[in-house]
């Protein structure tokens, strides 16, 4: 689903303009953005929650010039799904 497709079946649902959907969507995505960019992780109750992860250093290697490589510890961003959101798709949709 894009995020199209989000504004269209809300503003369908909801009855409101797709311009308006479209700029609420846009403006949780740039806040969730913003308060992960400033350290801060975002939690949203029986859906799940937006968390900064630290990568531990690591040595990895340079196939092509056969050497080895340092990559430094760094932060990304991720998402952890609620347990109701969890169990909701274990038990609705069909293992492929």
């Amino acid at each position: 689903m894009t995020k199209a497709e989000i504004v269209s079946k809300i503003s369908d649902k909801l009855g409101i303009e797709k311009g308006d959907v479209q700029a609420t969507v846009e403006s949780f995505m740039e806040e969730v953005k913003s308060s992960l960019e400033s350290g801060d992780n975002v939690y949203l109750r029986g859906f799940g929650s937006f968390i900064i992860k630290t990568r531990a250093e690591k040595t990895g290697r340079n196939i092509s010039k056969n050497t080895t490589i340092k990559i430094p510890a760094h932060n990304i961003p991720a998402f952890k799904p609620a347990k109701v959101f969890v169990e909701g798709v274990k038990s609705n949709v069909q293992v492929k």
